[in-house]
C-alpha cells in the first residue's frame, strides 16, 4: 500500500487551525468506537482490526504530528492539547457517546481526557475504556535507547536526522513477539507516513511526551484511579517496553477494571494478534452495554 492509497480511505477536518486526518468506517452505525494510536506510528496501526468491528462505527485519526495530520514545527506537542484536538474532532463529527480504545502514546491522551472529565467535563461521553500496552505508569516503563536519545534536547535533532528505515525496522520488530508480525510492506508505509510532511523534524518534540508523563503523573493517574468508567486492561504479556507488571499494577489502581491477557504477544497486539485482540474488546463492550 502507498500513501495515496491510505489517504483515500479517510478525510481531513480543520480542528483548531490544524488539518487532522481521520477515517470514519460504518458511519451508519449508532454504537461508536474511537481509537487513539501509539508512537511513532499512526492510524494505520489499526488497519487489521477494522473487519472485526462490523457492528460499530469506527473513528480513528492521526494525532497532530503523526501520519497524514499536520506536523507544525515549533510545537511542544502537549498531550493535553492532543486530548483537546481529539475532542474537537469528535464534536465536529457529532459524537455523543463513544467507546474509547487507546494504545501506547494514546493511553496518556486517554488519561488526560479522564482528568478533563473530572473538571469541565467532556463533549462526548465515554461509555467504556480499553487501555492497551501503554506506559502510563512511566516509572515502570523499559524505555528503548532510541526514545531516550530522541527526547533529549541536545541529541534529539541529530538522532532524528540520522534515523533510517533500517533502524526503524529493527526497532519496531524488536518490540513485538514475532518480528514477522510487521510485514516489510507495512513497515515501509509506516516509515513513509512518519517522514511525511516534515515528520523527521518534529520527531524529537513529539518524543518528549515521555517527560510529560512524569510531569503530569499525579493528575493523570489520579484521574485513572478515580474513574467509574468500565475499563478493560488489554495487554500483550511479552511487551519489552510497557511490561506486563504494569498491567497488573493498573488493575490494582483502577476500581472498575478487568484485566485480559494476550499470551505471547508484544507491544502491538492489534498487529500481532488482531483477531483475539478484537474479540476481547467486543466481548467487553457487549458485557457493559445496557
Amino acid at each position: 500500500m502507498i500513501i495515496n492509497e491510505w489517504r483515500s480511505k479517510g478525510k481531513v477536518l480543520n480542528i483548531d487551525g490544524h488539518q487532522i486526518f481521520y477515517i470514519d468506517i460504518n458511519a451508519e452505525k449508532e454504537d461508536t468506537i474511537c481509537f487513539l494510536h501509539g508512537y511513532p506510528s499512526c492510524s494505520f496501526d489499526y488497519y487489521k482490526v477494522f473487519k472485526y468491528f462490523k457492528e460499530y462505527r469506527l473513528i480513528i485519526h492521526d494525532h497532530l504530528g503523526f501520519g497524514l495530520s499536520d506536523k507544525p514545527g515549533g510545537n511542544e506537542y502537549l498531550l493535553d492539547y492532543q486530548a483537546e484536538l481529539s475532542l474537537g474532532l469528535w464534536e465536529a463529527l457529532g459524537l455523543k457517546n463513544i467507546h474509547l480504545i487507546a494504545h501506547d502514546y494514546g493511553t496518556s491522551i486517554a488519561t488526560a481526557l479522564l482528568y478533563r472529565k473530572q473538571g469541565a467535563g467532556l463533549s462526548a461521553n465515554i461509555e467504556s475504556l480499553i487501555l492497551c500496552n501503554g506506559s502510563m505508569l512511566i516509572d515502570m516503563a523499559q524505555l528503548r535507547p532510541i526514545q531516550r536519545l530522541l527526547k533529549n534536547r541536545w541529541t534529539g535533532a541529530v538522532v532524528a536526522s540520522l534515523a533510517s528505515f533500517r533502524t526503524f525496522k529493527r526497532n519496531m520488530r524488536n518490540i513485538v513477539s514475532d518480528p514477522n508480525s510487521f510485514s516489510i510492506e507495512d513497515l515501509t508505509l509506516l516509515w513513509k507516513l512518519l517522514l511525511h510532511n516534515n515528520g523527521r523534524k518534529v520527531l524529537p518534540a513529539i518524543t518528549r511526551y515521555i517527560d510529560q508523563r512524569y510531569q503530569n503523573y499525579d493528575k493523570w493517574i489520579g484521574a485513572l484511579e478515580k474513574t467509574e468508567i468500565p475499563t478493560l486492561i488489554l495487554w500483550g504479556d511479552k511487551d519489552p517496553v510497557a511490561v506486563y507488571e504494569m498491567a497488573n499494577a493498573l488493575k490494582q489502581k483502577i476500581n472498575n477494571a478487568k484485566l485480559d491477557t494476550l499470551p505471547g504477544i508484544g507491544h502491538y497486539p492489534m498487529i500481532e494478534d488482531s483477531g483475539n485482540w478484537s474479540r476481547s474488546i467486543i466481548n467487553f463492550i457487549k458485557s457493559n452495554s445496557y
